[in-house]
């Protein structure tokens, strides 16, 4: 039996190019009984923590990588008249490949994009430590000579590529998607390989799951264009080979060269990335002199209850209202802290303390306080809440509790026109390259993938909004769901030839990712550059996120905070200036 594992493969976080989705992927290999995978998306590694662990839960070995966009400018950074690029496919073999990754589809991101997310040959010679380079695609630099007729050309880049990943770290990448221009150039592949002595290595540019799937994703890439399937100019491929083949099927495609595909197990083998945890998530928080981080909180949490005694507690006294002695607030003062302190959390709350004493200072409307953090003292003296969990009976053990060590989340809500201000203090105070938003990622849910696909099938609207109205508007709707529960759909897909087409398309398409946004709220603030810990993104309105999702930021470790803007605290805030103005109250 043949072995073999895919090196170059295109999962849906190849947006709107890729039609696989990750465990259902991961299923595939482990099905067709293969140990190992790459993941190398177009120009990001937007999935890799849950590529990962997708992987791992079946015993997969995961491979990480990237088909990146190497400029045909010598300054990535300068578009220039004319700009175009060629892939190249990379993949990770250990950390320091890992780490040389993420500053490679950063900067092509943040600096280095222009219509794709690019970067130049320098700049990838700066950073090639750790990784293994392969010559791409029929839209690589090489096999682009190769179609061309210009053989010296091509085997002029061979040799630069050798010498910028290095001897033994660079392969010629052979494919037979069924493409004639493929086949073409196979002989002079073979030949290069004798000539300069870099290896070939096969590869199948997979696009989605199964055969079955080719016209699912035809149907995507009119999605992504904006075309309809009739077209004939539009983009598409020109095969039904860009599947997760099994190796069986690659050998019956190199008989004559076997080792093609035993090179890439061998490589598998050299990729042993593991993605950790960072070992300490909280940025550096200046105290001041003859102070420690632990004793600087116990600090500002005494001097806090004294003021909130003083204050809030004293003024429930004088109504008569009082469910606790000072005595036992000084004892469920000191619980906590030592809590805190055991869980190494007293950085956390300085951070929060800080950035809402600066909003409050600087008259940013901010929130009493939500969720569990309500039941802390700490929170209450820090007035990083408004909510005395002593007078209101609220448990300190439903927000930290030492047998179930997660990190502390606090949600705070601000004046919604302000919050950016806030956000803005943060960033001056910990630096531009340690603080970012976070990026989201918005699917295919069963609507929209009909709207989708109806689009694409160019059916006329009122039919597809027809069948789109006909699924139920419950969260977390599938079309499974819908068909199940909605009988006139079920009826409409089983009479009607063109409405099954649709229906089963849009099945296939359903809950893969379409597109990409910035979280509402959510904030990271790291130790050290971000570029150092996670990739970064730049947005279409030009706002810097991490090119991990929320999810996968807290699986990565780093401190996640949510800063809410609440449109009712900009309400509250506005009536209260009008009183005021109006009633000089």
């Amino acid at each position: 039996m043949a072995e073999f594992t895919h090196l170059h493969l295109h999962t849906e976080y190849s947006l709107l190019d890729g039609a696989c989705d990750i465990q259902k992927l991961i299923s595939r290999v482990a099905e067709v009984g293969q140990k190992s995978v790459a993941m190398t998306d177009h120009g990001n590694i937007y999935g890799a923590v849950h590529f990962f662990n997708a992987a791992k839960e079946k015993g997969i070995r995961p491979i990480l990588g990237c088909e990146l966009y190497i400029s045909k400018n010598e300054d990535h950074r300068s578009p220039g008249e004319g700009d175009d690029n060629n892939h190249l496919l990379v993949l990770a073999e250990n950390e320091e490949g890992y780490r040389n990754l993420i500053r490679i589809t950063s900067e092509a991101s943040l600096h280095g994009f222009y219509r794709k997310p690019r970067v130049s040959k320098r700049y990838l010679a700066e950073n090639a430590k750790g990784l293994i380079g392969f010559s791409g695609c029929l839209s690589g630099e090489l096999c682009e000579e190769l179609v061309a007729g210009r053989y010296e050309k091509a085997r002029a880049v061979a040799a630069q590529y050798r010498d910028i990943f290095g001897a033994g770290n660079f392969y010629l990448e052979i494919q037979d998607q069924g493409l004639e221009q493929e086949k073409r150039i196979h002989a002079d592949l073979h030949r290069l390989e004798s000539e300069l002595d870099i290896p070939l290595v096969a590869t199948n540019d997979s696009h989605y799951l199964c055969g079955e799937d080719s016209h699912a994703h035809d149907v995507m890439l009119c999605v992504q264009t904006g075309a309809k399937i009739h077209d004939r100019e539009r983009f598409r491929f020109d095969s039904d080979q860009f599947y997760v083949k099994s190796a069986d099927e690659m050998a019956r495609l190199f008989t004559d060269s076997p080792n093609v595909l035993r090179r890439t197990m061998e490589i598998a083998d050299r990729c042993h990335l593991k993605l950790s945890k960072v070992d300490n998530p909280f940025p550096e928080f200046a105290v001041p002199a003859g102070h420690t981080i632990d004793s600087y909180f116990e600090h500002v949490c005494k001097e806090g209850l004294k003021k909130r005694l003083d204050t809030a507690v004293r003024q429930l006294e004088l109504r008569g209202v009082r469910r606790s002695t000072p005595e036992e607030y000084q004892a469920r003062l000191d619980y906590e802290i030592g809590i805190i302190k055991q869980m190494k959390y007293p950085g956390y709350f300085l951070i929060v303390w800080d950035f809402i004493k600066y909003a409050r200072d600087h008259g940013v409307p901010v929130g009493p306080g939500r969720g569990s953090a309500t039941g802390s003292l700490v929170a209450y003296a820090m007035e990083i809440t408004n909510i005395d969990p002593m007078q209101n009976v609220l448990l300190f053990e439903r927000f930290l509790n030492p047998e179930r060590v997660t990190m502390p989340d606090i949600d705070v809500d601000f004046c919604q026109e302000r919050r950016g201000e806030v956000i803005d203090y943060v960033t001056r105070k910990y630096g531009r390259d340690q603080v970012a938003q976070i990026i989201t990622f918005n699917t295919m849910a069963a609507k929209a993938s009909i709207k989708d696909c109806g689009r694409a099938l160019d059916m006329p609207y009122g039919d597809v909004d027809r069948i789109a109205k006909l699924v139920p508007a419950t969260v977390g709707m599938t079309l499974d769901k819908a068909l199940e529960e909605s009988p006139e759909l079920a009826k409409a897909c089983q009479n009607d030839k063109t409405i099954r087409e649709l229906i089963d398309t849009a099945k296939k398409l359903e809950g893969l990712v379409r597109g990409a946004g910035v979280h509402a709220s959510a904030v990271v603030i790291a130790p050290r550059p971000l570029t150092e810990l996670v990739p970064l993104n730049r947005t279409k309105n030009d706002e810097i996120v991490t090119a991990y999702d929320m999810l996968a930021v807290e699986k990565m470790g780093l401190l996640k905070m949510d800063f809410l803007g609440l449109a009712t605290l900009t309400v509250i805030t506005d009536a209260v200036r009008l009183i005021e103005q109006t009633r000089g109250e």
